[in-house]
């Protein structure tokens, strides 16, 4: 009941407002803010309480949702974000004339990440993956009367779907393969092939889901939505999912010798990669959602080499800095209109809360010690190191590049204007925000550095019972030692770096234009997918539908023509031989019924002479015949 509850009241909530629609537009910000509330104190006894809940589904294969170690994390992080969200989205939404099919739509994307997290079998697990990313198809192009921010949802939503059919891929092999309930945990124990396929399916499906390489290129679209929508995508939901699911299927990925390095080395390339796009980016926004991209894949990492401990506190400390960093963005947005790096200058100095707040999010997102984020990169590179010196080494390349786009956010957003540029801004007061905007931002920061706490012995010993990975070890001193100064060193010479430049009005990159704008621009991600992806399918569809028009369809229309000739020629010729043939024969008929009508007459007399004549006539007969 517990978990029906917490799964099922963001879903009728949400459900109701998109039904009611703008007869709900007064009440649906209250609602939704009550809802998330609920939400999170039926997460934290769900936590606690570890219920399970099974309905029929199919014949034998029922869905089971259930609360283990690792979904007691997700239960109490993803109420808690959506709870941050729907606070700041009641002062950025405001106005808006779509309230109620906004924070519907919400409650609806919270409830099927829920569901998600809490699926103990494929079935279930589809069920809440599918909603979730139709719910963020129409949040993304929540303003659809604007095409572009249509076409970035499209494409989002097609990217992510053609990677999901990993996931119906799985299910077929799981259940080819005799996981008859199709349980999660059955997938290690397949035989023969279907294991591997299960396990690869599942994978396409999360990389695609947690925009990783080669799906990266979507997550810069997905920013075409409202600010509390990019918060909520890139923090603890959708982005997140992919990550968690592979954090989930670790037993079948140490069961399948191929998947975790493959997942691994994936997890670590988008790092590296997308660090460097987010180090190119002139929008803030931007910048953070490639960053989105890098940070989970050192969650992605965790899973391949066996950090489940490390992987679930850089999925909660990525949620609570990632929300933070999106939020104040979004904050900014609202109140200056600006979102590229050199319109923000300054934007920290005149809100000077909002500026604190955003020095510990860029702070711990690049790694800085003793923030969360550098806890849990170390306690991943802990274990790459195990597994191998390169994911080490390429691992800690990866947080240098994070520490340097945080730098290059962080001193930028605190910089002074330069003299003699535009600032709308100057000589008047700073505009008012409503206390919505800011209201979540501080807890949001707190989780930031309070989750660090996980890297105290008892505490870190507590964490890895609760996630059974008790196997796991804590980083070495040498380890975090480096990883400190690596991450503060590189902070420090970005941010010199960056204000030098900005100070003589040069570019912040210390890299050639060229290159920076192939890194800004995703390194063309999108325009190679389209190329060898989406234009030849586009082209095969074509080809398809011409051969359907003029072959399939031409074949049918010669038929049907045919056909109709052969109709016409037999009602004009065959048709009437056949009715007068017929009509001969109805005739010959009704005469020769009436001859057998004639002798009776109903007389006694007439029925003997006729008899007698019969007798006569017969008794003719014989004697002829003898």
């Amino acid at each position: 009941m517990l978990l029906a509850m917490l799964v099922g009241l963001p879903a009728a909530v949400g459900g109701a407002l998109l039904a009611a629609g703008h007869r709900a537009d007064r009440a649906a910000a209250p609602l939704a803010v009550a809802t998330a509330a609920a939400a999170v104190a039926l997460g934290a006894v769900a936590a606690a309480a570890r219920p399970h809940v099974s309905v029929p589904m199919l014949a034998g294969i029922p869905a089971e949702l259930a609360v283990d170690g690792l979904s007691a994390v997700m239960v109490v992080v993803i109420p808690a974000i959506v709870l941050a969200v729907v606070l700041f989205s009641v002062g950025d939404m405001g106005e808006d004339p779509s309230r109620a099919r906004f924070h519907g739509l919400l409650l609806v994307f919270a409830s099927a990440m829920l569901a998600t997290v809490t699926a103990t079998g494929i079935l279930p697990l589809l069920a809440g993956w599918e909603v979730m990313g139709a719910a963020s198809y129409a949040l993304i192009g929540f303003w659809w009367t604007d095409r572009d921010r249509v076409r970035s949802a499209t494409l989002a939503f097609l990217t992510t779907r053609t990677a999901d059919l990993g996931l119906y891929l799985a299910a077929g092999a799981a259940l080819a393969g005799g996981a008859a309930a199709l349980e999660l945990t059955a997938l290690a124990g397949l035989g023969g092939g279907w294991r591997d396929a299960a396990v690869a399916g599942a994978i396409v499906a999360a990389l695609g889901k947690s925009a990783q390489l080669p799906f990266s290129f979507w997550l810069s679209r997905a920013m075409a939505g409202p600010s509390p929508v990019s918060a909520l995508l890139h923090s603890a939901t959708m982005v997140a999912a992919g990550g968690y699911l592979l954090l989930r299927l670790h037993p079948a990925l140490e069961a399948v010798a191929w998947a975790g390095p493959t997942v691994a080395w994936v997890g670590l390339l988008t790092a590296v990669v997308l660090a460097a796009v987010a180090l190119a980016q002139e929008d803030l926004k931007q910048l953070l959602a490639a960053s989105t991209c890098s940070q989970i894949g050192f969650v992605v990492l965790a899973a391949g080499a066996g950090a489940v401990s490390g992987g679930t506190v850089q999925f909660a400390a990525h949620a609570a800095v990632k929300g933070l960093l999106f939020l104040v963005a979004g904050a900014w947005l609202a109140a200056l209109g600006a979102r590229r790096l050199p319109d923000l200058r300054g934007a920290a100095r005149r809100y000077p809360l909002l500026g604190w707040l955003f020095t510990i999010g860029a702070l711990a997102v690049g790694g800085a010690p003793p923030l969360s984020v550098w806890v849990a990169k170390d306690q991943i590179l802990t274990m790459a190191l195990s597994e191998s010196p390169a994911l080490y080494a390429v691992g800690s390349a990866a947080a240098a590049l994070s520490a340097a786009y945080a730098a290059k956010a962080l001193f930028t957003v605190w910089m002074r204007p330069a003299a003699g540029t535009a600032d709308p801004g100057r000589g008047r007061a700073p505009a008012r925000l409503s206390p919505a905007f800011v209201l979540p931002l501080p807890f949001l920061a707190a989780a930031a550095v309070g989750l660090a706490a996980v890297a105290i012995p008892p505490i870190a010993t507590w964490w890895r019972r609760l996630l059974d990975a008790t196997d796991e070890h804590s980083p070495y001193v040498w380890e975090t030692a480096v990883s400190a100064a690596l991450s503060v060193g590189v902070i420090a010479a970005v941010g010199a770096v960056v204000a030098w430049s900005l100070q003589r009005r040069m570019k912040a990159a210390a890299v050639p234009r060229t290159a920076a704008a192939w890194a800004a621009d995703w390194f063309g991600a999108e325009r190679i997918a389209i190329g060898a992806a989406a234009a030849p399918t586009m082209a095969l569809a074509r080809g398809l539908a011409a051969f359907d028009d003029r072959v399939v369809a031409g074949t049918v229309r010669a038929a049907a023509a045919a056909a109709d000739a052969a109709s016409r020629l037999t009602d004009a010729r065959l048709e009437a031989s056949l009715a007068r043939a017929v009509g001969a024969v109805a005739r010959g008929a009704r005469t020769l019924g009436r001859w057998t009508r004639r002798p009776q007459t109903g007389l006694l007399h007439q029925y003997y002479a006729q008899a007698v004549v019969a007798l006569i006539v017969l008794a003719a007969v014989l004697v002829l015949m003898r």
